[in-house]
């Protein structure tokens, strides 16, 4: 993960959803929405696997190179940065509905004036990500006039997940330690609490990770951590910065990491792991192509 991304703490998250509540929303049109700006990667990728590009998503070329799929068109627009978004394009894409995101300090009121605002809430309480990326994924498809797309992606989602599990049921019990590179001299580790920690559950995989995360379900740490979690075959997920790479060439401390003495890492193709259901059952299919065949 870039040094640049950052997530709002939970607090934050819900004190911005508590303003949302807050403000009087204008009316929904009778007519499913169709011009939809999304605020936030997440809420892009959720929209784009029902079937909807966004006309418009907060940084543009952060979700090409850290989130990738759902492929965006060529047309959607770019709203500047996910905590300062464009108001100005804003008024004059005039949207029919605004994704909007909590806890980059936005004011909602700056939004409610071009269309009404959809919450889309996937780390807001106690239930997991992907219980609750089950939830939201119904409540939008119900939102966008989407309801058959949404029952698609749950049932596809669950097939993917299912059909990996099998692929894997012959594969050694070696666990798994899932990260990205945050420096060359840290990573971010995906644990409890994360939408890819529900997926290795579901495919009855081992976490070789089970230190505290944070309410996003990640560890940042420094790389000599690693040296800590015995016996665990690496993941790492795309993209790897060049100075990642230059770091794993010629560092003897990574050389000499047991875990990477042990075993080949195994590397996953950019996904957005704080993602929806098509995120879930990607990350599945894509782990189990890589093991399977290690």
């Amino acid at each position: 993960m870039s040094a640049g991304f950052h997530y709002p703490t939970r607090r934050a998250f819900l004190g911005g959803m508590g303003a949302f509540a807050a403000f009087p929303f204008r009316g929904f049109a009778s007519s499913p929405p169709r011009r939809v700006a999304c605020l936030e990667w997440t809420a892009a990728g959720m929209v784009m696997s029902l079937g909807l590009a966004p006309i418009a998503v907060g940084d543009l070329k952060g979700y090409r190179q850290w989130v990738d799929q759902p492929t965006l068109p060529e047309t959607t627009l770019d709203l500047g940065s996910r905590g300062e978004p464009s108001l100005e394009l804003l008024e004059e894409l005039d949207p029919d509905l605004i994704i909007a995101t909590y806890g980059y300090g936005l004011e909602v009121g700056d939004f409610e004036r071009f269309a009404p605002t959809y919450n889309l809430p996937l780390y807001a309480d106690k239930t997991s990500p992907y219980a609750q990326a089950r939830l939201e994924t119904k409540r939008l498809g119900e939102r966008l006039g989407r309801e058959r797309e949404a029952e698609a992606l749950l049932l596809g989602t669950e097939r993917a997940i299912d059909e990996s599990r099998l692929r894997l049921a012959n594969r050694n019990a070696t666990p798994l330690c899932l990260f990205t590179f945050f420096d060359n001299r840290h990573l971010r580790i995906y644990g409890a609490d994360s939408l890819l920690q529900d997926v290795l559950d579901r495919l009855d995989l081992r976490n070789a990770w089970d230190r505290e995360t944070s309410e996003w379900g990640i560890s940042t740490v420094g790389v000599e951590q690693l040296a800590t979690i015995g016996d665990a075959r690496l993941v790492c997920l795309e993209p790897i910065m060049p100075h990642a790479v230059r770091m794993m060439r010629r560092s003897s401390l990574w050389q000499n990491l047991p875990a990477v003495r042990a075993h080949p890492i195994t590397s996953i193709p950019t996904l957005w792991p704080f993602g929806g259901l098509d995120v879930a059952a990607r990350f599945a299919s894509l782990l189990a192509d890589n093991l399977v065949s290690a």
